[in-house]
């Protein structure tokens, strides 16, 4: 009983402390620098411009993320849309009857007495619906150029409002062919993607449950 008065007689300093969380950048979604260029050969397709492993960008290519360290526009239009729903319904009923003779040494019971009847029936059903929408746009960093030409990029956004943070962290592989002349791809077009959309401070915190309401959503049986 004392440990639990100490614990609820601390629970005003715990939610002090956790209503001043803010979002933090996360080291696994930071920009990627271009590396310093090499100006001796190191394979046999290497010269003193042109640098494979850094990747190639044709002339024709324009502005177009090709190399480490370049920029490119991801454009959100993730839209999904669910709904499933099933029914059943059974219905079930029999009966069962003799008739005993009314006179002689069989005539005990009345036609009434053994007569049988059952029935049953049941009817269920269920429905779900989800939908989710996520519009913007996000600038990430070539991170790594594989040899088919494939791109891993990967960055985040924070934005710091006046009651509030919130936060926008992509990452996946993109084709050079579907980079748009403006050197915007659309994420539908991104394979492997993870985007991971959230928020810190009060109004995060407000939409959430108490710690302890938690706890009791765990253990409770009900």
């Amino acid at each position: 009983m004392k440990n639990l008065l100490i614990l609820l007689a601390s629970a005003p300093l715990l939610t002090a402390c956790l209503g001043d969380q803010q979002a933090r950048p996360d080291p696994a979604y930071a920009a990627t620098i271009a590396p310093p260029p090499v100006y001796q050969p190191v394979a046999a397709s290497d010269g003193s411009i042109f640098q494979a492993a850094n990747g190639y960008a044709a002339l024709t290519s324009g502005s177009r993320a090709a190399r480490i360290g370049d920029l490119l526009t991801i454009a959100l239009v993730e839209r999904t849309q669910a709904v499933k729903s099933n029914s059943a319904n059974v219905d079930k009923s029999g009966s069962f009857g003799i008739t005993p003779p009314t006179t002689g040494p069989l005539s005990l019971f009345d036609p009434s007495d053994v007569s049988f009847g059952g029935g049953t029936n049941f009817k269920g059903g269920g429905s779900a619906q989800q939908s989710n929408a996520l519009s913007g746009q996000i600038s990430v960093t070539v991170a790594q150029i594989f040899p088919n030409g494939t791109m891993l990029v990967r960055g985040e956004k924070l934005i710091r409002l006046n009651r509030g943070d919130e936060y926008v962290r992509f990452s996946g592989l993109v084709r050079t062919a579907d980079i748009g002349p403006e050197n915007i791809v659309p994420s539908t077009r991104v394979a492997d993607a993870h985007i991971d959309y959230g928020g810190a401070g009060e109004i995060a915190q407000a939409s959430k449950q108490g710690w302890l309401q938690r706890f009791f959503n765990i253990v409770s049986p009900f």
